[in-house]
Order: structure tokens, then sequence, then C-alpha cells
């Protein structure tokens, strides 16, 4: 008896979120040919980020120049391909309210926002002189930046396969 009055009040319970004109309209906006922007142009910030913390690590290991010179192209093409790939993001937060609506999305943005703000930092520390930035502010800044992808894309990827947002309704 006890377990049917909790499964009545599961189903009479209602959230006020998903009750929002507009909860519903997860559809991407920012799309070529219905496929999302954001999504097809986070895959190189993500790469040149690791590949940044490699090279920190190929340069601790080795000593070799090379190496804190291909971490310095690596962090710099990474923030700004993450810029570009923040503004479809942001568009797509900002003009669908699907999306808008949910808290997660959010939590992806503040996330995201707080890796390409490690990156640039990153980035800049190298611009004035690239071996020198490395050891130790430079390995902890993309040690840092690979833990925020992470989680950025822990979140991200919970948006699209568990909500599916930011798909085509044809997906």
């Amino acid at each position: 008896m006890v377990e049917e009055q909790r499964q009545e009040q599961k189903q009479t319970l209602i959230d006020p979120v998903e009750q929002k004109p507009g909860f519903d309209q997860t559809e991407s906006q920012v799309a070529i040919l219905g496929h999302p922007i954001h999504a097809m142009s986070v895959a190189f910030p993500i790469a040149l980020t690791f590949a940044t913390f490699a090279a920190d690590l190929g340069y601790w290991y080795t000593g070799d120049p090379f190496w804190a010179r291909a971490a310095l192209w690596a962090v710099g093409a990474g923030f700004w391909l993450g810029m570009l790939a923040g503004f479809s993001g942001t568009a797509e937060l900002l003009l669908v309210p699907g999306i808008r609506a949910r808290a997660a999305s959010w939590t992806h943005f503040i996330i995201a926002v707080t890796l390409l703000s490690v990156l640039g930092a990153n980035w800049g520390a190298r611009l004035s002189g690239y071996e020198a930035a490395v050891l130790p502010q430079g390995l902890l800044l993309s040690t840092l930046a690979v833990v925020l992808v992470g989680f950025t894309g822990w979140h991200g990827g919970k948006l699209v396969f568990d909500h599916r947002l930011g798909i085509s309704k044809g997906s």
C-alpha cells in the first residue's frame, strides 16, 4: 500500500522547469545542414589542450626546446579555436530556450569559460619566453586545463547524449 502511494506521488510530481515555455525546444540554431557548429568545433581545442600537456611533459623529460615551442603553438591554437567553439556554444545557449532552461547547460558554460581562461593565461605566460614558462607554471596550467577539459566534456556529453540538446530533430 505504501509503495503504491509513493508511485502515485512520483507520477503526480511536476518539475516546474519542464513546464516553462520552450523547454522542449532543443534543436540547434547554429548549424550547417543540421550539424551543430559547436559540437563540430570542440574537437580541435580538446586535442590541442592534450597536445600542450604532452609537449610540456616532453620538455620536462628531455629538456629539448622543440617541446616548449610545440606547447606554445598548441596552447595558442587551442585557445583561439576554443574561443571560436565558445562563441557558437554561447550562441546556442542564448538562442535555444530548451538549452537555456537547463542548469546543466550553465554548468557546462561556466566550466568552459574557466577552461578558456586557463588556456589564455597559459598561452600568455609563454609568449615572452616559452622555455622558461614551461616549468613549473606551464605544466601546472596544462594539467589544470586537461582536468577542466574532462569536466567540460563530461557535462557537454551529458547535455547531448542524455538530454538530446543542440541536435537536429532528424537525429
